[in-house]
């Protein structure tokens, strides 16, 4: 052997000849490596049903998927019902409480007020005696607040000005304006003479020192309305304040119920023959499990998919950087990220902390409804717009994603500029129109006004209701009319449809035409091997570690 390579060594074209075996063997090998690295490209890309044909990978996530949506679904329904009936008792023992306390109430707040003295004082006599007698008027369960085996009184409060002097007919006055609260405790348990009223306790009210009354009720009631639906009912707390408010000093106090809701767990509780009861809420716990889990299975399965994404993504830039000495451009690193996944696991997340705060609320240890449905509420929104993923493998169900996907970002720059005019509208129209228009009372309500508008609602009355106004604000607010509808209703709306049409005409050319590749697409589109060639099961078991969990979790 070292007579025969001394031999090479010493003819030129015998060592011309091995050089060009070598170099032939060294691309060869290269290419091989080219061509198995874009294999696993073209692997990490495909869709469920050809990771199926290449590497017999079964759908796992996908029926994990298609199961979640029914199971979540079903949970978000039931939860939902239980939610409904809390608001509505809350809702109707609000309104019952207005009726019980609130002197000649029907339904309008807005317009409930007394002008005279006399009124005032028959208002609170007429608080008090109803409040005293609640346990004999209401038709609910309704009771007084106790504490430790003693009844939380009523409090009848006044806020006033320490000190005022005021004479209109001269044009004078002479106050200070520190405000002073004097309170008169009511115990429920002690009722008054029939003819006895506020004054003759010795609250008095200086009207023109006063600025508001308020009386503070505390009432309890117990929703039993669940105990139907195999559900332990709750104990509700309604702190109560009815408001006199003569801040304005007007001629007109206007009357308003406030009303704070606290949701406890019932201190003892005892259903006669709650077998049913207790099955039905073992079923309740074991199927928020069963959703629990399976949350969790998928969210680490989409978890490590994007783990071995962002994996895939910096052997794909190391690969460039050696091969082609290239670097890999942002557009192109961003397609190893899925957010399909990170929504998924978005939701997964919202999803168990709803579930096991929901199991919580089951069992009595919490009463957080509205935080609870938030999070069940938002994760059944994403669970549902997850499903879009699917579809999109499919090229006629497709449309809608890639039209959003290409207009979001010219959406956001249009929006960006449209929204600076939008609140220089708002903050306009609340300084000037606001004392004079109820639909531009507040920022918000002013925010709302306007939306509606450019959706063509609200239009006439918004007119309407400025024509007994002066004239200079009368013409100030049809020209601010005139002008924001003109402007968004026929500008930035129709620009705003014009920017969707665009690129959804752009996207239906593409798909007739070809749609522009990558330079990452364009590589593997070099890969010509089909996913049912089997060279994706030949391929080294490195590769196909990498792989599994995109095969499970597509």
């Amino acid at each position: 052997m070292a007579e025969q390579d001394l031999l090479i060594t010493r003819d030129p074209e015998a060592r011309l000849k091995r050089d060009h075996q070598r170099t032939a063997d060294a691309v060869d090998v290269d290419r091989k490596v080219v061509d198995r690295f874009r294999r696993k490209l073209k692997y990490f890309f495909m869709n469920p049903c050809e990771k199926f044909h290449a590497r017999s990978r079964k759908p796992w996530k996908l029926m994990l998927q298609l199961l979640k949506i029914v199971i979540i679904t079903v949970q978000l329904v039931s939860f939902g019902l239980s939610n409904e009936m809390m608001v509505t008792f809350k809702e109707e023992n609000i309104k019952s409480l207005k009726h019980l306390f609130l002197k000649g109430y029907e339904d309008q707040d807005k317009n409930y007020a007394v002008h005279t003295r006399t009124e005032v004082y028959d208002h609170i006599n007429y608080i008090i005696n109803r409040y005293l007698n609640l346990p004999n008027l209401t038709v609910g369960n309704h009771a007084y607040e106790r504490n430790d085996g003693v009844y939380t009184p009523l409090s009848l409060c006044q806020e006033f000005y320490r000190h005022g002097s005021i004479s209109p007919d001269n044009e004078t006055f002479d106050i200070d304006p520190f405000i002073e609260t004097e309170c008169l405790p009511i115990d429920p348990m002690r009722p008054l003479k029939d003819d006895a009223s506020v004054q003759d306790m010795n609250f008095t009210l200086d009207f023109q020192r006063l600025l508001s009354v308020k009386v503070y009720l505390n009432i309890k009631a117990i929703n039993l309305q669940s105990v139907r639906h195999n559900e332990l009912p709750d104990c509700y707390d309604f702190r109560t304040m009815i408001l006199f408010d003569n801040t304005a000093h007007s001629g007109m106090i206007k009357i308003s119920l406030e009303n704070r809701v606290q949701i406890n767990v019932c201190k003892e509780w005892n259903v006669s023959g709650s077998s049913d009861t207790d099955y039905h809420l073992i079923q309740i716990l074991m199927f928020d499990s069963v959703i629990i889990l399976a949350c969790l299975v998928s969210l680490v399965l989409c978890t490590r998919s994007v783990l071995s994404g962002l994996q895939l993504q910096s052997e794909y830039t190391m690969f460039f950087q050696t091969h082609y000495r290239k670097t890999v451009h942002m557009s192109d690193r961003l397609e190893f990220v899925n957010g399909w996944y990170i929504l998924i696991i978005i939701s997964d997340t919202l999803t168990i902390a709803g579930s096991i705060m929901k199991i919580c609320i089951q069992i009595k240890e919490l009463t957080n409804y509205d935080v609870c449905s938030i999070l069940l509420g938002t994760s059944t929104m994403f669970v549902w717009i997850g499903v879009l993923r699917y579809l999109g493998f499919f090229q006629k169900y497709n449309i809608l994603i890639l039209t959003l996907r290409a207009a979001i970002p010219n959406v956001i720059r249009f929006s960006t500029c449209a929204v600076m005019i939008y609140l220089g509208y708002c903050f306009c129209g609340w300084i000037v129109l606001g004392p004079h228009h109820e639909n531009f009372r507040t920022f918000n309500m002013v925010a709302a006004c306007l939306f509606s508008l450019i959706n063509g609602d609200e239009i006439y009355s918004t007119f309407t209701k400025l024509r007994e106004r002066s004239y200079l604000v009368w013409l100030f607010s049809r020209l601010y009319v005139y002008t924001f509808i003109s402007l968004f209703t026929y500008m930035v709306l129709s620009l705003f449809i014009a920017l969707i049409t665009d690129t959804y005409e752009t996207i239906k050319q593409h798909q007739q035409e070809g749609i522009p590749v990558s330079e990452l697409q364009a590589f593997i589109t070099e890969c010509k091997d089909l996913p049912a060639s089997g060279k994706y099961k030949m391929d080294p078991e490195t590769d196909s570690c990498l792989f599994l969990t995109c095969a499970c979790c597509s």
